[in-house]
């Protein structure tokens, strides 16, 4: 260990003299016995670099819960979707790489511009006039929409539907306990929100998802209405490939539109970092968190791009800012920018075209096994979730065993229950298709679910 310490002999004695010790005994004395270390530590013998290496590499092999190895139909907000070569080529530039936060816009033009173009195709996405340049995820970016519904309407009282991912509503609850909001939830029936018995009076917002974190498509009709007779914000989680064949946020009349951006060019890696994706209406342009890009011009009038409306910022305004989120993801959002400009209009419908395609076949396929009943009726995207006749972990632990993640279960998911669906769901199995999925990995699927529950 002699090797790793950086002060000589020299340079310990005189720290020891300056303070009037003796030992470097004494100058720990303080610390009681039971915590000292009374003996060597019981390092291994050392090693070359290869064999190092090589029990690493052994470690990794031991991981089986990859999308590598494994064939995945988890999702539940994070999906096994395709990454073309081109946004793994272009995302990871050392440029976007070892990018600062773009303060000076004369030295980071390229990264300003690419926010830009990430915002913009936000924007588009959601149906909305205005993006930021993102935040950390989707559960962080509901609450950044319910702490800009309170400062927009002046009241805390925030009504959330069920069907929100149960870790985005306990992300809420969580943050709620520090800035007052009350929460209140809708409850599901027969998988779609019942708005009906719910008091959304004196409400900031109404937060609805498309589609549920079930999978299934709501009207958001109903929501729509209460948010406007009660003078809320309506704030939609919707998934962002659903855009590409659904109606976006926008269209649905929602002031403010949140969402998780994995599925844009982010791999699954255990579960980040990923993406927040956040618009809103103009009339919130003031109330957006993080950092907005904007266009202009500079002196020689060439087109040129900036951090703009910063005075909401919290570098600015310390706690008066709208909010005090410290990051903009850039490289996770200039990812994301690569991957739906690579996939255009129509590459984006056609993933979401097969991904709702291989998703009603399995379905159809997974009914006609005896003992697997549907949760719901209700019409649903490319997630969809089954009841089974035994435990969905059991079931699970089975088919990973023959190397396919068969789905999530939703008493894990939810935390052990769901008064939504019903008082007992450990047997409800939730099930994702992305368009990597093929047929024959679908029908692989069925015969090994079918030999799961027999």
């Amino acid at each position: 260990m002699a090797d790793y310490l950086p002060h000589t002999p020299d340079e310990v004695a005189a720290m020891l003299g300056f303070l009037g010790m003796d030992s470097l005994d004494q100058l720990f004395a303080h610390i009681p016995a039971a915590v000292r270390l009374s003996q060597g530590l019981d390092l291994p013998a050392g090693m070359s670099e290869p064999d190092v290496a090589a029990v690493f590499e052994r470690f990794t092999d031991a991981n089986r819960a990859t999308t590598t190895d494994m064939t995945c139909f988890a999702g539940a907000g994070a999906y096994d979707h395709e990454i073309p070569a081109v946004v793994k080529m272009l995302g990871s530039r050392s440029e976007f790489v070892t990018a600062y936060t773009p303060y000076q816009p004369e030295v980071a033009q390229g990264v300003l511009q690419a926010i830009f173009e990430y915002q913009t195709l936000i924007s588009r996405l959601s149906g909305l006039p205005i993006a930021n340049a993102s935040l950390y995820d989707g559960a962080t970016a509901l609450v950044e929409a319910l702490n800009l519904a309170a400062g927009a309407t002046g009241r805390s009282k925030m009504v959330i539907s069920s069907g929100v991912h149960p870790h985005w509503r306990a992300v809420a609850r969580t943050f709620a306990k520090g800035t007052g909001h009350e929460i209140v939830e809708a409850p599901l029936k027969d998988g779609v929100t019942d708005w009906a018995g719910v008091d959304a009076s004196g409400a900031a917002a109404v937060v609805a998802a498309y589609p549920n974190y079930l999978g299934i498509l709501e009207d958001l009709t109903a929501a729509k209405q209460m948010a406007v007779a009660d003078g809320a914000l309506l704030v939609i989680g919707a998934d962002p490939v659903a855009a590409g064949v659904l109606k976006t946020a926008g269209q649905w009349g929602a002031d403010v539109f949140v969402g998780e951006g994995q599925p844009f060019g982010t791999a699954l890696s255990y579960g980040g970092p990923y993406l927040g994706l956040f618009a809103c209406t103009l009339e919130q342009i003031r109330r957006l968190p993080g950092r907005i890009v904007g266009e202009t011009v500079d002196s020689n009038d060439r087109r040129s791009f900036v951090t703009t409306l910063r005075a909401r910022e919290q570098d600015i305004r310390r706690e008066k800012a709208t909010s005090n989120v410290c990051t903009n993801q850039t490289l996770m959002a200039v990812t994301a920018a690569i991957q739906l400009g690579w996939l255009g209009t129509y590459g984006l419908r056609e993933v979401a075209t097969r991904c709702a395609q291989g998703a009603h076949y399995l379905y159809d396929q997974l009914l006609a096994i005896d003992g697997v009943r549907a949760v719901s009726t209700q019409p649903f995207f490319r997630e969809f979730a089954v009841r089974l006749p035994e435990s969905a972990l059991g079931v699970l632990h089975r088919m990973a065993d023959e190397g396919v993640l068969g789905g999530l279960a939703v008493s894990a998911l939810a935390g052990g229950s769901d008064p939504s669906i019903d008082d007992d769901i450990d047997d409800v199995l939730l099930v994702a298709v992305t368009e990597r999925r093929t047929r024959a990995e679908l029908d692989n699927y069925v015969d090994l679910l079918r030999k799961a529950v027999s």
